[in-house]
């Protein structure tokens, strides 16, 4: 499972995946977090650009900052071409408290806890972690 990181949440993402392996997750769950300079995607890309982008390549996106204002809004591009069989975007609540080792962890696992059930996600659109 690839999990492609907004680009705002790089720091984030570092300590997320270092939990991942401190934790022995890496061992059990093959779950790669990417950063949009390794796929390629600029870090203005727009949000209809970033979802069609995670959805065609089969990606989580993991973000923080996407928001609902106007007609190329990850809000309005989930409601416009949202599907049954659409990947989620994992969204975190609080990504200055992804610092925090307890949160970091509630993160991770909730992460985990996706991407294990992933079926059962399908098309729901957002998720918030933790």
């Amino acid at each position: 499972m690839i999990v492609l990181v907004d680009y705002n949440l790089n720091r984030q993402a570092m300590l997320l995946s270092g939990s991942l392996v401190a934790g022995g997750w890496a061992d059990l769950i093959s779950l790669r977090l990417v950063t949009f300079k390794a796929v390629g995607l600029s870090a203005d890309s727009t949000d209809c650009v970033v979802w069609q982008f995670a959805q065609a390549n089969r990606m989580l996106l993991l973000t923080a900052n996407r928001n609902a204002k106007g007609e190329d809004s990850l809000e309005q591009v989930m409601r416009e071409e949202n599907l049954s069989s659409s990947f989620p975007i994992i969204t975190i609540a609080d990504p200055d408290r992804v610092n925090e080792y307890d949160y970091r962890e509630q993160c991770v696992e909730r992460l985990i806890e996706i991407a294990i059930d992933l079926q059962d996600y399908l098309g729901s659109g957002r998720l918030f972690i933790p």
